[in-house]
């Protein structure tokens, strides 16, 4: 017996990212899935529950964001955001206002700075905070996570003098006497991220229902997010009370395979996937970050002729080989950062060794960030059947300053979304969230004109890395479906598929690429039903029919 539709979505201009049938005007769902999606002038409303009147406006599947970090980007909706202070003296100044309303002595975490944004371009030290924070301790990451500033009170805390050691994969900053400045890159950041007490449950719950939410408002349905377990376990409680609106593709640290193991978790393709939470991959990190300059290399940075980067403690040591083997032998997916050529490259030896030793299965490989790729890598990223998990919108932010730090030469392959494409490398497109802006359509924007932030590459920076608006939706829906291996439930608009889009103000095909970031979100549908609404559809624009 054919199904009733709990839903109709008529007038709408679909694009349905399927290659079978790639536009449509009317979408019904039932039971959370896609009944039908077609083209009829005047589809049958008889026996549907809700009626929603698009009024010509586009609609395409729901973003899928491949990389995010959910639980601490909702965190950052309420803790201090320096992201774009303009000057060490702003900078400190807000801060000093903040602490006024801080509790005194309990850690004051958050940041987001980039001194990148200074004229100065120099990193800050202890002495910018510790005038006001003597009885605060104070841990404020740059915006990339890979470099933070701590004031007195967290050294002291974590019983750090200019005695300590810089630790494997890690160095504590100091100044020409041999003090610390404040400033710890890479692991030493985890000499005093250790002392900062774990949010309880609870607020991991409110964080992740203000990231939903936040999330909802800009078209985002999935997320792969990127957590420690306390994240998970907040996931868990709203998946059992009902409250999720948001579907989790979670993925823990590379350390916590065995416990992916112990639950008979495997990743593969055709998998049955839950509707709302799947697990099935791991993170580890090979290099550090560009800005902090822990990015490894296989030169000296141009800026710096003694700095080529840093390998993390994992990589050198061997023991991230070692847990890869085994995590890959019991199909778990690998997700390794690498931003640094060097990194990307050794990243890419570790899955070829991984698919000499290993027995085959479609284990769909991926290097996240794959900033700087040497150009010899991109055939083997497809010969290895690696994904490049990337985030656009770091192109626009980082290619103010990554000539000046890495040189034109390597900058010619550097997010090099264009290249992959050439070589038919499957990408999957994501924020990073919070280090850049959740924005799914900032982020197309970015792929499709490279103009850096800074307003003086209007014509793209590299223009020659480009890709089109089709690729860049299709990164951020199937591409990053297939990453998670929900391809078969999502990423594009078909029938039995999970019924999750999103309806825009405009068509960014039909956008000029310099205006894409400024579409809106009109609407956000996940599972049939409307989890998001702007004014224009909040009232008048649906019926409910006997």
């Amino acid at each position: 017996m054919r199904l009733k539709p709990d839903f109709l979505f008529k007038n709408g201009k679909f694009w349905t990212g399927s290659a079978a049938a790639p536009s449509a005007n009317f979408l019904s769902a039932s039971g959370g899935r896609i009944l039908e999606v077609g083209t009829l002038a005047n589809p049958s409303e008889n026996n549907s529950g809700v009626v929603v009147d698009l009024r010509g406006h586009f609609a395409m599947p729901g973003f899928i964001d491949a990389h995010t970090h959910f639980g601490m980007g909702g965190a950052s909706l309420r803790q201090i955001d320096l992201r774009d202070s303009k000057s060490e003296k702003e900078m400190s100044a807000r801060i000093k206002d903040f602490v006024k309303s801080h509790p005194a002595g309990k850690w004051l975490v958050g940041g987001n700075w980039d001194h990148e944004n200074w004229k100065s371009r120099t990193i800050p030290s202890k002495e910018l905070i510790d005038p006001f924070t003597s009885s605060t301790p104070v841990f404020l990451d740059r915006l990339d996570s890979h470099m933070a500033l701590v004031n007195s009170r967290a050294l002291q805390i974590a019983g750090i003098t200019r005695d300590t050691p810089d630790p494997n994969g890690g160095v504590i900053v100091r100044d020409s006497n041999g003090e610390p400045t404040g400033i710890m890159k890479d692991s030493a950041r985890e000499l005093v991220a250790g002392m900062i007490p774990e949010p309880s449950e609870d607020e991991c719950i409110f964080d992740l229902k203000r990231a939903m939410k936040h999330a909802s408002s800009l078209g985002v349905t999935t997320v792969h997010d990127i957590s420690p377990q306390r994240h998970l376990n907040a996931i868990r409680v709203l998946k059992r009370r009902g409250e999720l609106t948001v579907r989790f593709y979670f993925v823990p640290p590379l350390s916590d395979y065995m416990s992916l193991v112990d639950q008979g978790i495997e990743a593969a393709r055709g998998q049955v996937c839950d509707e709302w939470l799947n697990l099935g991959a791991v993170k580890a990190f090979a290099d550090g970050s560009l800005g902090s300059g822990t990015a490894w290399f296989f030169e000296p940075y141009e800026d710096d002729k003694t700095n080529s980067g840093i390998a993390t403690d994992l990589m050198s040591s061997g023991e991230l080989e070692k847990l890869a083997i085994i995590a890959d032998r019991n199909h778990i997916q690998l997700a390794i950062h690498a931003i640094g050529d060097k990194a990307v490259s050794g990243v890419l030896d570790l899955f070829e060794k991984i698919r000499h030793e290993n027995p085959p299965w479609e284990r769909r490989f991926r290097i996240e960030h794959a900033q700087h790729v040497r150009e010899a890598d991109f055939s083997r990223f497809k010969e290895l059947d690696v994904i490049a998990s990337v985030q656009p919108y770091h192109c626009i932010d980082d290619g103010r300053w990554a000539e000046r730090v890495i040189g034109t030469g390597r900058a010619r392959t550097t997010y090099a979304f264009r290249s992959f494409l050439a070589h038919r490398v499957a990408l999957a497109f994501g924020t990073d969230w919070p280090v850049a802006p959740l924005n799914p359509l900032q982020g197309i924007y970015a792929a499709v004109t490279r103009a850096t932030t800074d307003g003086k590459n209007p014509d793209g920076w590299i223009a020659e890395q480009k890709i089109g608006v089709e690729d860049a939706l299709r990164s951020y829906t199937l591409g990053a479906a297939y990453a998670c291996f929900c391809e078969n439930d999502r990423g594009t608009l078909e029938e039995g598929k999970l019924a999750d889009f999103v309806v825009l103000s405009r068509s960014p095909l039909e956008t000029r690429p310099d205006e894409i970031k400024d579409i809106k979100v009109l609407m956000t549908v996940a599972g049939g039903k409307i989890i998001f609404a702007d004014d224009e559809f909040s009232e008048n624009h649906e019926r409910q029919t006997s």
